[in-house]
Formats: C-alpha cells, structure tokens, sequence
C-alpha cells in the first residue's frame, strides 16, 4: 500500500514537473525569438535598460526549466538531493514573490510616483541615435494603446523641448503629423491607460496569481511528501 503510494506520488510529480519543464522551453523559446527578430524592441526605462520583454521570457523559462529539471529528476530517479534542492527553490521563489508583493503595497505611492519619472526622463531618449530600441517601444505602445506620452501629450513638448509629439501619438498617422499643431493626438497618457488596464483585468490576474501560488503549493507539498516516503523506507540514489 505504501510503496503504491509512494509511486502514485512519484509520476504526479514527475508529470507535474515535465509540463513545468516543457512550459519552461517554451518561454525560453519565446524569448530568445524575440530577442533575435525583435531586437530592437527595449525597455522605456533609461534607469533598468536591461529590462526588456525579451530578457524577462528569457530569465522566466530558464528558472522555470531548471525548476522542472530538478523536479522531474528527483521524482523519477527518488533522489533525496534533488527533491530537496526542488522544496527550497520553490520556497525561495515564494519568500521572493511575497515579498515583493507586500512591499508593493506598502510602497505603491512611491513606486507610483518613481515609475512616471523615469518613464518621462525616459522620453528625452526619444530623439536620440542609439535609443532605437526605446524609440520603437514607445511608438507600438502609443499606437496600440491610443495614448501619448506618460501623463499627456504634453510630456512631449517638455521631453522634446519643442511644441512636437512623435508621429504616432497621432489619431491619423503620417509622415510628420506630430508635427502639425491642427491635428488630433491622444489626449490620454500611456501611464493612466495602464493603470486602467489592470484595474479592469484584476479578477483576471489574480486568478492568474491564484493558480500560480496552489501550483507551486502542490509542488512543494507532493515533493516533500515524496521525500518523506524515500526517507521512511531508506532508499538511497543509486548513481
């Protein structure tokens, strides 16, 4: 009975952790493709400039994988070591979240406030010759998004020192409309339309959050009842 316990345990982590694992070349995959088509596609913070999409994917899929990695091998070869080492990096990664999290709420004002001002100091890039990547966040976020500037236009004027907003805060786009003073921009700025973004998808991210966290409790609570099991009947990793 208790070794078919032992083994029921063993494959639920073990398939628990190749779909991790897979999930995790996936986003690896991603965001290597992006960092190669999509290169010129960077971060709008000039204060984290390696905070881009694709080093997230990147940094994301390889935790994940080798997260999986040590899950997987330490179910199926029911080795102590890598069972172990699996808890404490899910452990790690939750300390780590909640962390985060708390001081986010303890500091949203802040945090806030920070991020418009990098943001707009960020604008002042706009213009240069070796801010491409920046340039080209801005313009696909203002056009998809139908907004311009941090707060408004107007950051513009102030980033650019002169009365002119990129092209692509125009509502009609074409060459040099940000230029003629008649046209109609997007009066909204980028930073609020975000803010509205998540305020309207809430319930979706915190249910996101919500399996997230019962994912990485089932990990840990089905690697250490495994290692349990190993340590009860002493068997030992065979090399």
């Amino acid at each position: 009975m208790a070794r078919g316990c032992l083994c029921c345990v063993k494959y639920m982590l073990f398939l628990f952790n190749l779909l991790f694992w897979l999930g995790g070349c996936g986003l690896l995959g991603v965001g290597v493709w992006l960092s190669v088509s999509q290169g010129s596609f960077a971060t709008l913070s000039p204060s984290f400039p390696s905070i881009s999409a694709a080093n997230l994917i990147i940094t994301l899929g390889a935790v994940i994988m080798v997260t999986g990695f040590l899950g997987c091998l330490g179910a199926i070869k029911e080795n102590k070591c890598l069972l172990l080492s699996f808890f404490i990096t899910l452990l790690v990664i939750l300390l780590a979240e909640l962390i985060l999290l708390i001081l986010f709420f303890v500091y949203t004002g802040n945090v806030s406030d920070n991020a418009r001002q990098d943001l707009q100091e960020g604008l002042a890039l706009y213009s240069t010759n070796n801010n491409a990547g920046l340039r080209n966040a801005w313009n696909i976020i203002q056009t998809e998004w139908h907004c311009c500037g941090v707060n408004g236009y107007t950051d513009w004027h102030t980033a650019l020192q002169e009365k002119v907003v990129p092209d692509h805060c125009c509502q009609d786009i074409y060459q040099d409309c940000g230029r003629n003073a008649t046209n109609q921009f997007w009066t909204r700025g980028c930073y609020e339309k975000v803010e509205e973004w998540l305020d309207d998808n809430k319930h979706l991210l915190g249910t996101i959050a919500m399996c997230v966290l019962v994912i990485q409790l089932l990990g840990m609570a089905f690697s250490m009842t495994l290692y349990q099991q190993i340590h009860r009947s002493g068997k030992k990793y065979e090399a």
